[in-house]
């Protein structure tokens, strides 16, 4: 904390209160920054200073006088603090948490489209973005470097590597060049090296600004008046001096407080000039460093100056006016929307619409891991009315140049004609003189280092040719770079030693010398303490070039270190230096490189053409782009940096360049009639929102929008609001999950992928099927047409990812699929779930892709992407990877048509948009509604091994501290390890028990009416009715009689297989839309509570008859066509073969799995076989007289043992699962469904559906399985199926079907049994002519009991049954056409299907 200093103290001076107050109003403290309260802003550089009033407290102004300095650290009256408690507050300097604002926005919430896309964030892009966002455009600005505030800029040696990125072409003297990229892209400091001159840039939100050395000095008239510049400049110096001024008012460039510490530096530069005979030459630059508190031009609170020399690599003290902090924050507060790490690589005219596509590569979520695809996969956005390119000289120009071999035409300038503005860089080592310009983050009070520069020998002036003017800068070397630079001066070849020295001087120069190398550069004595830094800008040959090799540039500097003009300045530097007793050595590009040099100011590359022409020059004197060699320019494409300068300033360029960025965009602004609103922004909090940002969705939705819009015109324009607000939706909702993460400082994962395959590009291909994903895939790969996407799945809360159901993140990247129109796609916001419930099959988890993605044509079509994770991965390597690896995909077209529109149907907006919505509510409510769009493309994609061993590298938890970031790398890496084993190890996880609670009803079917039965043996039993939904009409358009339809469950199960409320489309419900009304037997051997009373099949056939009786009796005695199951079918079939049953009353009968024939399966077969003691017997002696299908962790032991150990029970692998009740079916019945006909619901809770089996009659069904008939109870098991009692059937019609995968019973059951009535009756009633009496059909991919609750059956097994239902009960010319209801509607939605 800094020191309390009494108001009133009669010690008190002045400087006691600056230094002061200056700690504690550095930055708003808390409470003032919530209440809004100014901060004091004392002035050292005013015109008036403060004193205190000691009688009243108050202060009163008097005429200036001078004052200590005012610094950064909190100080006694009685001196300076220990170094060890200087304290230099920054942004992040918060007592409650250490943050720094954010100006920029996550990639996650960029729009697809903006009126206007800033390249850059420097003076050119940064005076873009704040004067295009006041002209009411919605902008967007591009960064390829981070987002970084002053105290969060590296200081150590370190800290600065890891933020270098080295490119370029190193190229020593006549050696070859040698490609070089190396480092971090998004660096804050890039190193290019090229052949003759080599630049240094910053890259970050605020560009080159971050780190130059801030001298704002303008290029002087003759500068301007030479023929190079265009003739609207050349002609009119003057023109540009209200844009100096313009970029003055913002930037508040001053010089360096002559009441400030004096700076050795400084005053030994003075010194140099006058030994150069230049004193009337020598002057304090202008910088736009601050030497006083509170806000800046643009409302940003700022604070005095530390002194720290620290310019090169950053100022951590948070007092330099970059562009961060003047032009970029006031674009922000105006609404524009920033993004960092965003590479632009080059931008195109769009097709299909105005504007212009910018294609980048974003470096975010690791994705450099990705090398092949970083540059190749580029995403992209939308400029509908305008691009400035403000990416810097080298970043603007390979822009364009990549643009031009893209495609887009322009001058063939581009590239020449660049500059290195005449930049040298030498140094004065081991003077005479204390010079203190080694950077130190904490410099002491009494011995401060300075800002960078702050002294200018200016000797433009008085030449009869400009370009021999120039001028020379003192300087500092950061804390990052003193470490070397010893070792560099010390060792560098050809350095001049002063001329004239004795001995005792030689050893004197000798023993600093050695004190630096012994002691640290900081060392007072030593050397580097005691070395000048020298900058010039001066005027080279213009003779660089700029070229793209192998797509990566190459900078040629053909001119710099050659020209006699360079040596001429060397030799001035050598004079002075040996002015103050010291050692010129120049840069160490000159020295190690054979005479190359190295700039900080590279111009050029797209400079302004001095006849208007593209001959000349790449762009017009407004910044235009030419569309080729002549006076035609691009409209909408408009140079805003460095580039644009056409030769060598002669001085640092920053306010030239700032001053033609206002130019250009006041220019544009004229040509567009758009008027830029010039209103202060009063003082700004960062960390809040935009004040001054428009509401675009009320922007767009005015009146002045449409104004003058033609029809066609209204109707694009009425299309964009309403995707503008969709996507505004979901914006705000990604917002909201940031904000909330952001509050609650949780932990987050991200990681990328990258998929490739084949899609095939057909509209036919509709049904989910994996054989028609391989059809596609095998297809599409024959016709080359391939696929790839590179996303990056990002969740900001992995709590929420690990915990919430749908285990969600979001997409962002982009899709490439040639064939389709529109590629590439955008994609942003999407949808991946990890691990997400497969409520469709029992035991099976998807990875799936959900997301709209926008096309380089702006039309949107949706992605849906899922793999596949079932029990067929258990125990089997190469299985589990493919599963994992294997993405199927169907993209769909998002239909812009009209819907139907009447009055009714009209939002209170009348707009289209609305009607859509409501109409696709109606129409879908299936959670998927891409599912009944039409099908642009289907396939499979796939992960290659090399891509997944990248994908590893780019897992990146996020967090507030490191502890949280190993928090949430554990919890997605254990629940992501936990998941794969559950699926791997599938047959060892835990035993999945009967849930106590319900879930999963949706589809709810209670009876019309439930009736008592009571049979002639006293047994009551239970019937369910279900009056029919639907009258369909005949040929002739009446309505049918309603029929009866009797329908008999199987062993242990009862009314719920045909009424099942866990599927969206029963039985029921679909035989009540035909008009049938619907009878249900729950008999004696069914889910009922005498099944426990050794009741069999054979006794079952009284409740039937009882059931047939009261159906007889209270609706009516015709015939009842019967729908019989498995064991149920088997009980029927007996009472009509022994007569119980009169065969006059049925009218037909539909047997689902067997008749009178029951044979079964192998594994059925083996069960009976292979056991010493029959396993009914065996089972009775441990266990008692009844199995239940149900179990629970409670159960008794040998239950619990009997539950272990079915485990083992052998099976296919896509049939293995972990649900207790499912094996204890398995073990008495034989498997009775594919599991992946199930949906979870009902296979989680098939306990509910299954009661359980007497011994009794289990020992009958394996009886009569066995032997292969119907048979009358025990001791007699007399077998019914006698040629005799077979007569007794004759005239009945038979519709007879098996699962093509029956595990309990062999399909022989049904043949047997057809082919015995075919032989008995033949297979038609009147000869080969008459009506078929009996059907026979396998269903495939069916096994046992799904044939009825099977979440397909409702198009796979019902509509057959139901077509032999109608042929019998209604004639063989009857059609049945669906009813417009519900159900019709889930159909074509596709939400009972999926």
């Amino acid at each position: 904390m800094p020191p309390t200093v009494a108001i009133d103290s009669p010690e008190m001076t002045s400087s006691d209160y600056v230094n002061s107050t200056t700690a504690v109003n550095s930055f708003l403290l808390p409470a003032q920054k919530e209440t809004g309260l100014p901060s004091p802003s004392p002035s050292a550089a005013s015109d008036d200073s403060q004193e205190v009033d000691t009688t009243t407290k108050t202060f009163r102004r008097h005429q200036s006088h001078p004052i200590p300095t005012e610094v950064a650290h909190g100080q006694e009256a009685e001196g300076p603090q220990d170094r060890a408690h200087a304290r230099i507050r920054t942004w992040g300097d918060d007592w409650e948490s250490r943050r720094f604002p954010r100006l920029s926005k996550p990639v996650e919430v960029m729009r697809h489209s903006y009126d206007v896309v800033v390249i850059g964030s420097g003076y050119g892009g940064g005076v873009a973005a704040s004067r295009m966002a006041r002209a009411g455009k919605h902008v967007c600005l591009l960064e390829r470097g981070k987002e970084r505030w002053p105290g969060e800029y590296p200081v150590s040696s370190a800290d600065a590597v890891k933020q270098l990125h080295v490119s370029g072409e190193f190229s020593p003297g006549w050696l070859p060049g040698v490609p070089v990229d190396g480092g971090d892209p998004t660096g804050m400091y890039h190193l290019i090296l090229g052949k003759g001159q080599n630049a240094v840039v910053g890259n970050g939100l605020g560009g080159t600004s971050l780190m130059n050395a801030n001298v704002f000095l303008e290029a002087d008239h003759d500068s301007l008046a030479m023929k190079m510049w265009p003739k609207e400049i050349r002609n009119n110096p003057d023109e540009l001096r209200k844009y100096y001024q313009r970029a003055s008012d913002v930037l508040e460039p001053e010089t360096y407080p002559p009441d400030w510490p004096k700076l050795p530096k400084l005053d030994l530069l003075e010194q140099q000039a006058e030994a150069l005979g230049m004193k009337d030459k020598f002057k304090r630059a202008p910088q736009t460093t601050r030497f006083r508190n509170g806000p800046n031009s643009m409302g940003v609170e700022m604070k005095p100056s530390a002194l720290t020399g620290q310019d090169c690599t950053g100022v951590n003290d948070g007092s330099k006016n970059t562009t961060l902090v003047t032009y970029v924050a006031d674009a922000w507060n105006w609404g524009a929307e920033m993004f960092c790490e965003c590479e632009v690589r080059y931008v195109e005219k769009a097709v299909g619409r105005d504007g212009w596509i910018i294609y980048y590569a974003w470096h975010g979520q690791n994705r450099a891991h990705f090398k092949a695809n970083l540059h190749g996969d580029l995403m992209w956005v939308h400029a509908k009315e305008a691009v400035f390119l403000g990416a810097g000289t080298l970043g603007t120009t390979e822009i364009l140049l990549r643009s031009r071999d893209m495609g887009l035409t322009m001058s063939n300038e581009v590239g020449q004609n660049m500059s290195g503005n005449g930049d040298i860089l030498a140094f004065g080592y081991n003077t005479d003189h204390e010079v203190n310009s080694m950077g130190r983050p904490f410099p002491s009070p009494y011995s401060p280092v300075g800002p960078c520069i702050t002294g200018v020998i200016d000797n433009r002036h008085g030449h009869d040719n400009p370009l021999d003017g120039y001028v020379i800068e003192e300087g500092t070397m950061p804390t990052a770079l003193a470490p070397f630079l010893q070792a560099m001066l010390d060792l560098l070849p050809g350095s001049i030693d002063p001329k004239g020295e004795n001995v005792v001087q030689r050893t004197q120069a000798a023993l600093q010398r050695y004190g630096s190398r012994f002691l640290g550069p900081y060392y007072k004595d030593g050397a580097m303490e005691k070395t000048q830094v020298y900058l010039i800008m001066s005027h080279d040959s213009n003779q660089a070039i700029l070229t793209l090799k192998d797509d990566k540039p190459v900078l040629e500097f053909m001119g710099v270190g050659r020209s006699h003009h360079v040596k001429e300045l060397n030799a001035v530097l050598e004079k002075a230096t040996n002015a103050i007793g010291g050692t010129f050595v120049q840069n160490p590009f000159y020295a190690l490189l054979q005479q190359q040099q190295v700039t900080v100011h590279p111009i050029g590359g797209a400079a302004m053409a001095r006849d208007g022409t593209g001959a000349t020059g790449a762009t017009n004197d407004v910044g235009e782009v030419f569309s080729g060699n002549g006076p035609e320019t691009y409209d909408g494409l408009v140079v805003m940096d460095g580039a644009l300068v056409p030769t060598a300033l002669g001085v640092n360029p920053f306010a030239t360049i700032t001053a033609l960025a206002e130019r250009a965009v006041e220019k544009y602004c004229d040509k567009k009639r758009l008027n830029i609103n010039w209103a202060k922004n009063g003082l700004l909090n960062l960390f809040d929102e935009p004040r001054r940002a428009p509401d675009w969705n009320q922007t767009l939705t005015s009146h002045a929008w449409c104004n003058g819009m033609s029809e066609d015109q209204r109707r694009l324009h009425e299309k964009e609001i309403e995707r503008f607000k969709v996507e505004d939706k979901k914006i705000q909702y990604v917002t909201s999950l940031i904000d909330s993460a952001n509050r609650g400082q949780k932990a987050g994962f991200g990681f990328t992928e990258v998929m490739s395959g084949f899609l095939h590009h057909e509209h036919g291909i509709v049904r989910d099927e994996k054989e028609l994903y391989e059809l596609a895939f095998r297809t599409a790969k024959n016709m080359c047409e391939s696929a790839r996407f590179f996303l990056s799945v990002q969740s900001f809360d992995t709590r929420a990812l690990v915990r919430e159901p749908d285990h969600s993140a979001l997409l962002t990247g982009t899709f490439v699929c040639p064939t389709i129109p529109g590629s590439p796609f955008m994609v942003h916001r999407g949808q991946f779930n990890l691990f997400l419930m497969d409520t469709k099959a029992p035991g099976t988890r998807n990875l799936t892709y959900d997301f709209d993605m926008t096309g380089v044509d702006g039309n949107m079509v949706h992605f849906h992407g899922y793999k596949v994770v079932d029990s067929s991965v258990a125990l089997a390597p190469v299985a589990f990877w493919k599963a994992t690896s294997t993405l199927y995909v169907t993209v769909t077209k998002i239909s812009d048509e009209d819907v139907p529109e009447n009055d009714d149907d009209k939002s209170e907006d009348g707009s289209v948009g609305e009607r859509r919505r409501r109409h696709h509510e109606k129409w879908c409510n299936c959670g998927e509604p891409w599912r009944h769009e039409d099908v642009l493309a289907k396939g499979m994609m796939t992960i290659k091994p090399t891509d997944f061993a990248s994908e590893i590298l780019t897992m990146t938890p996020t967090g507030s501290s490191i502890f949280k970031k190993i928090w949430s790398a554990t919890s997605f890496l254990t629940y992501f390890t936990r998941k794969s084993m559950s699926l791997f190890l599938a047959p060892f996880t835990p035993l999945q028990y009967p849930s106590t609670t319900y879930t999963g009803y949706i589809n709810d079917t209670p009876p019309t009416a439930s009736y008592a039965i009571v049979a002639q043996d006293e047994i009551t039993t239970r019937m369910h009715m279900w009056e029919p939904t639907y009258r369909p009409k005949d040929k002739d358009g009446k309505e049918v009689e309603v029929k009866n339809l009797f329908m008999i469950p199987g062993a242990a199960v009862d009314h719920q297989i045909y009424a099942l409320p866990t599927i969206q489309y029963n039985a029921i419900n679909y035989f009540r839309r035909a008009g049938y009304r619907c009878f249900v037997s729950v008999h004696r051997i069914g889910q009922l509570v005498v099944a426990q009373n050794h009741h069999t099949t054979y006794d079952a056939r009284l409740d039937l008859r009882a059931d047939l009786e009261y159906i007889r009796e209270h609706f009516g005695k015709d015939k009842v066509y019967t729908i019989a199951h498995c064991m149920g079918s088997v009980a029927f079939s007996t009472g009509l073969l022994d007569g119980t049953i009169p065969a006059d009353w049925i009218l037909g009968v539909s047997c689902s799995q067997v008749f009178m024939n029951p044979i079964w399966n192998a594994g059925n077969m083996l069960k009976i076989k292979l056991g010493v003691i029959p396993a009914d017997v065996l089972y009775k002696k441990l266990a008692g007289d009844w199995f239940s299908c149900s179990t629970s962790p409670d159960d008794t032991f040998v239950q619990r043992a009997l539950n272990e150990v079915m485990r083992i029970l052998p099976d296919e692998r896509a049939e293995l699962c972990n649900n207790a009740s499912c094996h204890r079916c398995t073990l008495v019945f034989g498997r009775c469904w594919n599991h992946r006909n199930l949906n979870e619901a009902t296979h989680r809770q098939i306990d509910r559906f299954f009661g359980g089996v007497n011994v009794t009659l289990l020992h009958l069904l394996m009886k009569q399985g066995y032997e292969g008939h119907v048979m009358s109870n025990e001791p007699a098991a007399e077998a019914l199926d006698t040629e005799e009692n077979v007569r007794r059937l004759e005239g009945v019609p038979f519709l007879l079907f098996v699962g093509g995968d029956n595990a309990v019973l062999s399909p022989e059951s049904t043949q047997r049994t057809y082919e015995i009535l075919c032989d008995a009756f033949g297979r038609s009633t009147e000869g080969q002519h008459g009506v078929l009496q009996y059907r026979r059909r396998v269903v495939p991919g069916y096994g046992h009991l799904d044939c009825w609750m099977g979440r397909n059956a409702w198009k796979d097994v019902y509509p057959f049954v139901r077509e032999e239902v109608d042929r019998v009960v209604r004639g063989e010319l009857f059609k049945f056409v669906e009813p417009d209801d519900v159900f019709k509607q889930m159909v074509e939605s596709g939400a009972v299907l999926y």
